[in-house]
């Protein structure tokens, strides 16, 4: 798997109004961000489809997309029409993001049944098949178990050719090995297989754990593994912190050793050198060099894009 540069997004969930939120956008743009992406669960966030849209029309450059959207809570076909139209309006810059869905607290609230992790995955494969179909050809067929298209119209087209790039992701070996087969961009996570973020999730974020993932996706994906972009969503982030006393006081809440808590991948602590040494080696390690920032550390980390943003 050949080294690609580093590249940076950045996750935003709302603002305290529409001037604001166009403001956080274009500072994201301005702070060298490629990616500005938006969650999709069901809490005070604002709804990522309108929300990306106007980021959209407040920037000119930077790229937008969810991380990710639930599959479960709209028709593929649906979101495919409203992506392809997303790609349209922001000139070709959508990275549409999808998985499985996780959080079970989202489909208790609105209803939804909440299937176990291998249908979700089963749905989700059948989801990325019918939003490249109507991608490609304008017009599909397609005939599932959970999913069935006549002649349906795949209108408008993207503007990006043959498709807007996709990314997948997860934390289990059969959504990551989904991921390897489809997707342009693998994105690594915690096992969220339980619904929330617990002790199981937790002690998946592990060093150990994160190296399988990547053992899973490189055998997965054979002779494309060098086409694919790895991205790593970071949950932790302190920028100017101290790196000991950090790991010192998170270890016994995570059940785990102060270095196992700095080399969790899904976490960045430290100064701006020590977590720019911390992204070479984890680049190097295990291949991730599309990164997930999260909102409330846009500023702070803005110096580490800066830096490496390219290299």
């Amino acid at each position: 798997m050949g080294v690609r540069p580093f590249r940076f997004g950045v996750k935003l969930s709302s603002a305290s109004d529409a001037p604001a939120w166009r403001e956080q956008a274009r500072a994201a743009e301005d702070r060298g961000y490629s990616t500005l992406w938006m969650p999709d669960h069901f809490d005070q966030q604002w709804g990522p489809v309108v929300g990306l849209t106007a980021a959209a029309a407040a920037t000119r450059t930077i790229r937008i997309g969810a991380l990710v959207f639930d599959n479960d809570y709209r028709h593929p076909g649906v979101l495919a029409k409203e992506m392809a139209t997303l790609d349209v309006v922001s000139e070709g810059r959508l990275e549409f993001g999808i998985g499985a869905g996780w959080r079970k607290s989202d489909y208790d609230e609105m209803g939804i049944p909440f299937f176990p992790p291998g249908t979700r995955v089963e749905r989700l494969e059948e989801a990325v098949q019918v939003v490249k179909a109507l991608w490609a050809d304008g017009r599909a067929d397609f005939e599932g178990r959970h999913y069935q298209l006549r002649n349906a119209a795949g209108r408008p087209r993207p503007v990006q050719q043959p498709r807007p790039p996709i990314l997948i992701a997860g934390g289990g070996r059969r959504v990551l090995g989904l991921a390897a087969r489809e997707a342009d961009i693998v994105g690594f996570n915690m096992n969220l297989g339980s619904g929330w973020v617990g002790p199981e999730a937790i002690r998946s974020a592990v060093a150990e754990r994160f190296r399988q993932r990547v053992d899973w996706v490189r055998e997965e994906a054979g002779d494309r593994v060098d086409q694919l972009e790895l991205h790593c969503n970071t949950a932790f982030c302190l920028v100017g912190a101290d790196r000991k006393a950090t790991a010192e006081a998170m270890a016994p809440g995570l059940g785990i050793t102060p270095e196992e808590a700095l080399a969790v991948p899904v976490a960045m602590v430290g100064s701006v050198d020590e977590i720019c040494a911390s992204l070479e080696q984890r680049r190097e390690e295990y291949g991730f060099s599309y990164w997930g920032v999260p909102g409330d550390s846009c500023e702070a980390f803005a110096p580490v894009v800066a830096r490496l943003a390219g290299q």
